[in-house]
């Protein structure tokens, strides 16, 4: 999955709506998933500045987790409307509400939480490769990031890039997608370990 951002200028304008219709139509049929993952930062030059590992599940709606195993081990749980970030090495727990997670976890995007109609403009960037591509540029102007690319392949999550504020990108990039295998719920409940720092937005 290269060329992320050259999609736009490789698209088919006579197909320039089929990514958004494929990503509406993968949300509207996908109750669960599951898969591997690799996320890369990218700073200001363009350099990538780390590279994580690790599996993401998603129980539509408003349930997922993100398990980072290496090179830190790192949980991300979103249940009743909270989203809680467990740093292992840290000991450390941190809370937030869903609206002010938004920029944290690129997850919320396919939670079924949030409303993407509602909260962002939808573009097809159309086909790199395989890879069909769709924009979100948040409505409010008060988000935390630029903008989220969201590819899909064969009509199935298989990328997704995120641009902040401060000039960093990340990118993940999705492998062994499962759709609709059913989850254990205690994926998603999240109870801080015995010992940890647990700071909250309540």
């Amino acid at each position: 999955m290269t060329g992320y951002c050259d999609a736009k200028s490789k698209a088919n304008t006579h197909s320039k709506n089929e990514p958004v219709t494929q990503l509406q139509v993968f949300l509207k049929v996908s109750k669960s998933l599951t898969a591997d993952f690799k996320q890369v930062l990218i700073n200001e030059a363009g350099n990538p500045t780390q590279t994580s590992y690790g599996v993401f599940y998603l129980q539509r709606p408003g349930k997922f987790r993100w398990d980072y195993k290496k090179p830190f081990q790192q949980e991300i749980v979103s249940n009743t409307g909270k989203v809680w970030f467990y740093d292992t090495d840290l000991e450390q727990v941190t809370v937030k509400k869903i609206d002010e997670s938004l920029g944290s976890t690129p997850a919320l995007l396919l939670s079924g939480d949030v409303s993407l109609e509602d909260n962002y403009t939808m573009e097809g960037q159309g086909a790199d490769g395989d890879m069909q591509w769709v924009k979100l540029v948040p409505k409010s102007q008060d988000s935390s990031f630029k903008y989220v690319l969201i590819g899909l392949s064969k009509g199935t999550l298989a990328g997704m890039e995120l641009s902040d504020n401060f000039g960093q990108l990340t990118r993940i990039y999705f492998s062994n997608v499962i759709v609709n295998a059913p989850l254990k719920q205690t994926l998603f409940e999240f109870k801080p370990p015995k010992g940890a720092d647990v700071f909250s937005d309540d």
